[in-house]
């Protein structure tokens, strides 16, 4: 690109106004500002645009005297770097964007060299249009022995009190192009060395100790300065003077929880209710489930009942259903001696141990009473069509009371009868199966006769889906009365669902004949009260219509706090270079398809690479995560990957080839890992079961509930209680 020089204005970087951004961009202002507070910042000139500085030196002469000053008539090389006013701020980094020309030498090479810069904006389309935006920035070109770069606080973690380095010998400029990985050095705010990965030499390291206080103390300077962490570029010259080559602020840091947040995950509920829940679905299911556990959780003395009144043991986030995983026991204590020393906990357990003594005999007893009563009531309902829209929600009403108590017992057999007899009615269900299909019976008819299957299949209001394919099951059905107490209360839950997903279809169907909503589907973005009230004879809120459905997310991390409404995962304790693996460059937790970026983009694509090539910026929006062989969680493509939410994973060895292309895979851009989830048990599918199917009371009687569309999934709350709560969790 040819340059009209008389367009173009020249700024030195000492000047007085060059710290402003406006001016001389993002990149060059921070440098003017660092290098008027003494930070080691090379001089430099910055162009222009004439009409942001029309006092400024201007025109062809004006650009060749400073260009020969600085180039000392030619003999030194120069480097021509963007410094555009949408890059390197508090939002939005653009790292790596636009381009640099390293090794100009000679009027002709620099003239073409800042045409290019020039043009690079041009090229990406900036926000105000094109090279209007951008300003260039000149300087020495610099041979430094040892370069990288530097965050004043974890990105990762969202930690200010910690340092990352990556540094490689030489120019930074591989590190920050994603092709190297170069040594990762995390150290404390005041400069103790924590971790360094891969293991140094002890000779020749790329930086040794006295680099390393140098780079923090720069690190606390910037820090000052700037009144923030900062991302910093860096390289030591041959003489071992530290330069300051780029400092922006950090941009994408993970919020950190509050103390005392917390501690969240899918646990065993995930299982029961492993889909994205609409907001009827989650009055109807995830509430009562709530109620229950914290009935259970009060009966035996493991939590204080103010904390339960107050904690929902179990609540949806964004649409899924987590739970308290340390009120449930699924992990311990975050202050375990405390706990120790604390003598409400072992007053509480005292008074609690004279009801449990008294519950664990009378326990399966209760809970034969409970199951009798469910059965009948359950065999006692019309067929939802033959009743009337009161008594539809009266049903679905009574079944929030009878998942409640079910919930509840079921928690607590588990912690007070053990595991039972390993009978369980997922083994149950597909051993009927498999014989039911080997005997040419259809799946539609085997879910009537046998509702065991519903087993197989949680609960939905709308969703169609279908039994597995392949069950791969060799055992023979024995019965639901076999099964152990827990395995017969998880059953009577899934009826009891089932049961209320047909009173709700039926009623939703009622409303639309009636011209009160257009799709039936659209019922399940009402709250419980709202349909209460529409059976009362109130009118439907105006906005339903207008209500979208929650959309379907990518799974939650296994363990997260809530920060500003968004998970925000726990990290495990596991090291970089772990089986699929390599280091967590953040962005959360995302599973999809595995794409090379070739080809037909699939849906939810987590594109896997050889190189963090800048290059592949274009393709960020919209992953649902980016692993790459080499890298550094400090390259120009993860912090852009950082700033989108894209979880991302670097230094994954053989990632390209152990993760091919079609295949799915999680990554956690906390840890670093990256898995393969296991396969789905029960696959999506569009046909439904043939209509009118009813389920049936463990007797064979078919009630009226209705076989429906329901979701794939696991069986069972499975919800521990604490650690007695988790044996035989998640069947």
């Amino acid at each position: 690109m040819a340059i009209d020089a008389n367009r173009l204005a020249i700024v030195p970087l000492h000047a007085e106004r060059a710290d402003d951004p406006r001016l001389t961009g993002g990149k060059a202002a921070p440098l003017a500002r660092a290098a008027a507070a003494g930070l080691p910042v090379l001089p430099g000139f910055v162009v222009v645009p004439a009409d942001r500085a029309p006092d400024a030196p201007h025109g062809v002469e004006s650009l060749r005297r400073a260009w020969r000053d600085l180039a000392a008539g030619g003999a030194r090389p120069l480097i021509v770097r963007s410094s555009s006013v949408h890059e390197d701020t508090a939002n939005s980094s653009m790292a790596g964007r636009f381009t640099t020309v390293p090794d100009v030498r000679g009027w002709a090479a620099f003239t073409a060299a800042v045409g290019t810069v020039l043009d690079s904006a041009r090229v990406l389309d900036a926000p105000d249009g094109g090279a209007e935006g951008m300003a260039v920035l000149v300087q020495p070109m610099a041979h430094p022995v040892a370069g990288g770069v530097m965050f004043g606080a974890d990105p990762v973690e969202g930690r200010d009190d910690r340092i990352l380095i990556s540094a490689v010998p030489g120019s930074p400029a591989p590190l920050m192009d994603g092709r190297v990985d170069g040594t990762h050095y995390r150290l404390t705010r005041r400069g103790r060395r924590l971790r360094t990965h891969p293991a140094q030499p002890l000779r020749r390291p790329v930086l040794g100790r006295r680099r390393l206080r140098r780079l923090v103390t720069l690190a606390r300077r910037t820090r000052e300065l700037f009144g923030a962490p900062q991302d910093i570029e860096f390289g030591f010259d041959d003489d071992d003077r530290l330069w300051l080559f780029q400092s922006r602020p950090i941009t994408a840091m993970t919020p950190r929880p509050p103390r005392g947040a917390r501690l969240l995950g899918p646990g065993p509920v995930g299982e029961t209710l492993p889909e994205v829940l609409q907001p009827l679905e989650e009055d109807l299911w995830v509430l009562p489930m709530a109620h229950g556990l914290a009935v259970a959780l009060d009966i035996t003395g493991t939590a204080p009942r103010r904390r339960l009144r107050t904690v929902p043991t179990v609540r949806t986030v964004d649409g899924r259903a987590v739970a308290d995983l340390r009120l449930l026991g699924v992990v311990p204590s975050a202050h375990r001696i405390l706990d120790v020393l604390n003598p409400a906990p072992g007053a509480r357990a005292a008074g609690a141990a004279w009801r449990v003594g008294r519950l664990r005999s009378a326990l399966p007893l209760l809970a034969l009473d409970l199951m009798a009563d469910v059965d009948r009531r359950l065999a006692g309902f019309p067929a939802p069509g033959e009743m009337l829209g009161g008594r539809l929600v009266a049903a679905a009403s009574w079944g929030r009371r009878a998942l409640s108590a079910l919930h509840a017992q079921e928690a607590l057999a588990g912690a007070l009868t053990g595991g039972g007899s390993g009978v369980t009615i997922a083994g149950e269900a597909l051993a009927v199966l498999s014989e039911g299909r080997a005997a040419g019976r259809s799946d539609a008819d085997l879910t009537v006769e046998h509702p065991v299957l519903l087993a197989l299949l949680p609960p939905s209001l709308h969703r169609v889906h279908r039994l597995p394919d392949r069950i791969g099951w060799t055992g023979a059905p024995r019965g639901v009365g076999t099964l152990p107490i827990r395995e017969g209360l998880r059953l009577r839950i899934r009826w009891v669902q089932e049961m209320q997903a047909g009173m709700v279809r039926e009623f939703a169907a009622r409303l639309a004949t009636a011209g009160l909503v257009d799709d039936p589907a659209v019922v399940a973005q009402l709250r419980w009260s709202e349909l209460v009230a529409a059976a009362d004879g109130i009118d439907l809120p105006v906005d339903l219509a207008a209500r979208a459905p929650r959309p379907d997310r990518p799974p939650l991390p296994a363990a997260f706090h809530l920060v500003a409404g968004r998970p925000v995962a726990v990290p495990a304790r596991s090291g970089a270079g772990a089986a699929g693996g390599g280091q967590g460059a953040g962005g959360g937790t995302g599973t999809g398809t595995v794409w090379d970026g070739v080809g037909v983009r699939p849906p939810r694509a987590v594109l896997v690479v050889r190189v963090l090539d800048p290059a592949l910026a274009a393709l960020l929006p919209g992953l649902a995560g980016l692993v790459s062989e080499t890298g550094s969680p400090l390259s120009h493509l993860a912090v852009l990957a950082r700033e989108r939410g894209v979880p991302t994973a670097v230094g994954v060895a053989d990632a390209v080839d152990r993760f091919v292309p079609g295949t799915t895979v999680t990554v956690d851009g906390g840890t670093g890992q990256v898995t393969r989830p296991a396969e789905p048990t029960l696959p999506d599918d569009t046909e439904p079961p043939a209509p009118g199917a009813g389920s049936a009371a463990p007797d064979g009687t078919e009630s009226g509930a209705g076989v429906g569309p329901a979701v794939p999934g696991g069986t069972g709350t499975g919800t521990g209680v604490r650690a007695g709560f988790q044996e035989g969790a998640g069947a």
